[in-house]
């Protein structure tokens, strides 16, 4: 790769009037200036020149590159072997499949004359955005992998954004979401702004549409700023704080959304310099929205929210700045945003997933209540009747067992008497996550009495299984918990039945099982007792 840089000189035509031929004739006597690195040139109303010489060296072919995606219009001039023109355009005035070379960014194929010096003439014109884009010379190998590595990050960009966009779309119709709604919508305004910043949507989506090509550069990615912000607003609920707050960010987003209305139908510098302006007042009301709900402290997910979307904050600065002309076209300038989304999308999505999980386990908790135990969240005595009166049919039809055991607490009311009765309480939802632990996924587990619980393991099930598991749930007792005092920890003691046996029924089972736990007085050494095995 060959820069322009310090290797071209650079002329501006006020009025866009001279052709290439009376530009070439008067060469010697206009005011060229050598092009620098880093210069931001402003062209409005105006072409911009660019004059210099090239060789082409070995068999391969060279190319020009201008890395700007929604350049108005780009020119290339040079004379072949015999003389003549050679016209090469590209830019917004024509469709991608037009260009000399179809891509994101105006490129063009340099004169095939080997080992002699080419005079090449580039003329480009931009409104309203000063330019300051890279220009350099590519073989076509270096092209090649250039675009081939760029097309790749590219789709790995765009394929997750649809791909979480779709999810959330999903999360929010099944569980009636709204904030996954709303993710789903800011999602996918962030890779139609990216689609079109980068260029992407006029190489695939949109190529011959060239007036909405014009807009959209413009457009969606203002349309995303108003979507992110619509997005913290939603998350954060900045109602419950201040009713001013909330009123603020509502006229900022329809503020945005008007300015960017307005700036598809008045071309000037001053709309786009408001519309930029009211873009980073959105970037400074999110974050005061996440600052506010993270100092507030009342939201667990709030600082994961907050990580999901640090990465587009700090990234977006760059085009940000590169649009209010404060510092020179480069890789943070170009591709920032779509940096900061690609880290933003997997935590932000994360995060609210863990958000409406918590949500949704309280509305189930609150309807499952009729049918479990409010203190440990098992199942109840009636349920877990019923469920066994299902399995002692399947065990009788499929000549197999089941196992059903009685678990008590046995020094329940020792931890009362000495720690209170709230650490008791405590130590039944420790039992109650005790059993969990030793379940599987088609066993049942229930809260049968005060300190009593069952655990209904349908089978088949070999009395193997069902003594190792009744081990399992009184070594897990004996391990300390996070959520008892120091000293306390949980004595179980299981009485274990395999099921069905004679002509009990459900009911009976139940009975038999736990008048024999509750027989076991609290100073026994055989902490498990089989009834039938």
């Amino acid at each position: 790769m060959a820069t322009l840089d310090g290797n071209s000189r650079y002329w501006l035509d006020a009025g866009a009037a001279r052709t290439v031929e009376q530009v070439e004739a008067a060469a010697d006597t206009l005011p060229w200036a050598q092009k620098t690195s880093g210069r931001q040139y402003r062209i409005d109303g105006s072409a911009l020149w660019f004059q210099f010489d090239a060789v082409a060296q070995g068999h391969s072919r060279w190319y020009l590159q201008i890395a700007l995606s929604g350049l108005d219009r780009a020119q290339l001039f040079y004379r072949d072997a015999a003389g003549r023109w050679v016209t090469q355009e590209a830019g917004d005035t024509k469709a991608v499949s037009q260009w000399p070379l179809p891509g994101r960014v105006p490129t063009f194929e340099l004169s095939s004359v080997q080992d002699q010096p080419v005079r090449y003439w580039l003329r480009l014109q931009h409104e309203r955005f000063d330019f300051a884009s890279p220009i350099a010379i590519y073989s076509q190998g270096a092209l090649l992998a250039a675009r081939e590595r760029e097309q790749f990050l590219l789709g790995a960009y765009f394929g997750l954004a649809a791909l979480i966009a779709v999810v959330a779309a999903a999360n929010a119709f099944v569980f009636r979401d709204r904030n996954f709604g709303v993710y789903a919508v800011y999602v996918l305004a962030m890779g139609a702004g990216q689609a079109a910043y980068l260029g992407v949507g006029a190489q695939h989506l949109w190529e011959q549409w060239l007036e909405w090509n014009r807009l959209s550069t413009v457009l969606l990615p203002s349309v995303s700023a108003a979507a992110a912000l619509w997005l913290v607003r939603t998350v954060t609920e900045p109602a419950r704080f201040s009713r001013a707050l909330d009123t603020t960010v509502w006229f900022g987003i329809l503020a945005l959304l008007a300015a960017t209305l307005v700036d598809t139908f008045v071309v000037s510098r001053l709309s786009v310099s408001i519309v930029s302006s009211l873009v980073a007042l959105s970037m400074v009301l999110i974050a005061v929205l996440i600052a506010m709900v993270w100092l507030q402290g009342d939201d667990p997910d709030i600082r994961l929210i907050a990580l999901g979307f640090l990465p587009v904050l700090l990234f977006a600065i760059f085009p940000l700045a590169r649009t209010f002309n404060l510092i020179p076209s480069g890789l943070l300038t170009r591709y920032g945003v779509s940096i900061g989304a690609a880290l933003e999308m997997p935590i932000l999505f994360y995060a609210l997933s863990l958000r409406g999980s918590r949500r949704r386990e309280a509305h189930v908790r609150a309807h499952a209540l009729p049918h479990t135990d409010a203190l440990t969240g098992l199942a109840d005595r009636r349920s877990l009747l019923i469920r066994l009166d299902s399995a002692l049919h399947r065990a009788r039809s499929q000549h197999h067992r089941c196992a059903l055991m009685a678990v008590k607490l046995g020094n329940y009311e020792q931890i009362a008497s000495e720690n209170g009765r709230e650490t008791a309480e405590r130590a039944l939802v420790v039992a109650a996550s005790a059993l969990r632990h030793a379940m599987t996924d088609i066993d049942l587990a229930a809260r049968i009495g005060d300190r009593d619980f069952a655990l209904l393991l349908e089978g088949p099930t070999s009395p193997e299984i069902a003594v190792a598991r009744a081990q399992q749930i009184v070594a897990k007792g004996l391990q300390h918990s996070a959520s008892l005092p120091r000293m306390v920890t949980l004595k179980f003691q299981v009485a274990v039945a395999l099921l069905p046996d004679q002509e009990l029924t459900a009911d009976a089972g139940l009975k038999w099982v736990q008048e024999v736990v509750n027989a076991m007085g609290p100073d026994t050494r055989k902490l498990i007792r089989p009834l039938n095995f």
